[in-house]
């Protein structure tokens, strides 16, 4: 089951929280059938957007995520509820670019860093507060850091990872976000870069001990408390209704067009697999 876990430490002055996602990649995998590197990307912005929205105390609230660095992956996209259940998709997903010269995947190549991250969070009022920075890196979790310290000011450490199996398969994929409370002793802030510094690689941690251990280790000595966890997965809100109200937005004139050609057609998720076909006289009932 994949899960958000909540933390606390250091009396209230960091607050921490882990995603453990490897299905949810999974189903982005399966779904959008991306190369290795791509995975490891789309992964990262899938966790990225799921802790973020898991933040956010409105119900009905979402996250958006958009990244575009030039790069040749495109434009990456993920939207999360406020649960953290996320979905995604990229421009490119079949480019690929070799490994690096440390053997890692060379996902801030794929993503670019000509370009801006951006965040939209929809709190259910008019507008949606966004929010962009530049990007720094393209590994996606630096990245969030700068955006959280730069757009948000708040002091903030992140870490995102995704492990591909040989054959494509997702092995691990999750992360942390650990944000620092106004006057936080700086004993505290040292502690916690310490151990930072000194964890294991993330994807291991994951893989071989858990999302607990990865509090244990970023929260060492530091008295944390778990305050509770949060299922999540990868979750698609498209619906035949709002492929109708989208085709009745085209206009009169182009589903007049498409009744004439007397042919039904079909309408494509681009964050799922789901496909919505209408026919001559279901395309009729939409101009009533």
């Amino acid at each position: 089951m994949d899960r958000i876990i909540r933390a606390i430490a250091a009396d209230n002055f960091i607050k921490m929280s882990v995603i453990d996602a490897k299905d949810t990649v999974q189903r982005a995998v399966d779904i959008h059938h991306p190369s290795v590197t791509a995975s490891a990307a789309l992964g990262r912005a899938l966790c990225a957007a799921s802790l973020l929205g898991n933040m956010l105390k409105e119900d009905d609230g979402s996250v958006t995520l958009r990244i575009n660095g030039g790069g040749p992956a495109g434009t990456i996209i993920a939207v999360s509820d406020c649960r953290g259940n996320v979905r995604g998709f990229m421009n490119n997903p079949q480019a690929d670019l070799p490994s690096r010269e440390d053997g890692k995947l060379d996902v801030g190549g794929l993503v670019g860093t000509d370009g801006l991250l951006t965040v939209s969070r929809d709190l259910g009022l008019k507008e949606p507060y966004v929010g962009s920075t530049e990007l720094v890196s393209g590994e996606i979790a630096e990245d969030l850091t700068s955006f959280l310290v730069n757009s948000d000011q708040v002091p903030s450490a992140c870490g995102l990872g995704v492990l591909v199996n040989p054959d494509g398969s997702i092995k691990a994929a999750g992360g942390f976000l650990v944000q620092q409370m106004p006057f936080a002793p700086e004993e505290t802030i040292s502690k916690l870069e310490d151990n930072i510094f000194f964890m294991d690689q993330l994807t291991t941690i994951l893989d071989e001990d858990g999302a607990e251990d990865l509090i244990k280790q970023v929260l060492k000595d530091l008295n944390a408390e778990i305050l509770g966890e949060e299922a999540i997965e990868y979750r698609c809100s498209c619906s035949r209704e709002s492929v109708s109200n989208a085709l009745r937005s085209i206009g009169k004139d182009e589903l007049e067009h498409m009744i004439r050609e007397g042919k039904e057609i079909s309408v494509g998720c681009q964050f799922c697999d789901e496909n919505y076909v209408f026919t001559v006289p279901e395309l009729e009932e939409l101009l009533l």
